[in-house]
């Protein structure tokens, strides 16, 4: 169930080139992961640590510049790996982030994340 900063952050995508994926009107993940991330993207939000329109700029800006890559370079679409790279954009600029340690979590994740 949806707290009202949860649905504010949900509706503030719809209709818009950022909004994530659904089915039959609900949220879609295909995987544990994206649920995850997109969970502690919120939780993180409005825990305060950023505003929540901040990720959503980030968001679309990730999406623009896959969309902007010549056809033979662009990678798979996935809205997830758009919404990981946002997301650590965001920490990176309000300091919440060692790219250090991220890196060597990811990597360890890796295979579970593709």
């Amino acid at each position: 169930m949806f707290t009202r900063f949860e649905e504010f952050a949900a509706n503030s995508m719809l209709g818009h080139k950022d909004s994530p994926p659904r089915s039959q009107g609900r949220l879609h993940f295909a995987q544990d992961w994206q649920r995850s991330l997109y969970g502690m993207a919120l939780a993180l939000s409005k825990e305060g640590h950023f505003e929540w329109e901040a990720f959503r700029q980030n968001l679309i800006d990730s999406i623009a510049t896959w969309e902007q890559l010549p056809c033979g370079n662009q990678p798979p679409w996935d809205y997830y790996e758009r919404f990981l790279e946002a997301l650590i954009k965001v920490l990176h600029e309000h300091s919440l982030l060692d790219t250090r340690e991220l890196e060597m979590r990811l990597g360890a994740l890796k295979p579970d994340i593709h």
